[in-house]
């Protein structure tokens, strides 16, 4: 059953941007924001888009493309 619009807790998700070596680039890729903070701040996003990029290569029959680099969506470059 579909959830009531505006259910959603805002901020159970962090929204990344990830670029890859090929030059490809996915937006808004969800991180569970309990994963993020403390000391390493953002660095445990890239092992769980990592582990999602597995799982999606796996049922795809592909092999997983090397990230480049990952950023928060909206944030600002340095």
């Amino acid at each position: 059953m579909a959830k009531k619009p505006g259910s959603n807790n805002k901020g159970e998700w962090a929204f990344f941007d990830v670029v890859y070596e090929d030059g490809s680039q996915r937006s808004n890729r969800r991180v569970p924001a309990e994963l993020l903070g403390g000391l390493e701040k953002d660095e445990p996003a890239r092992g769980y888009i990592i582990e999602q990029d597995r799982e999606i290569a796996e049922k795809s029959g592909r092999s997983p493309l090397a990230i480049k680099s990952i950023a928060r969506t909206g944030a600002k470059k340095k």
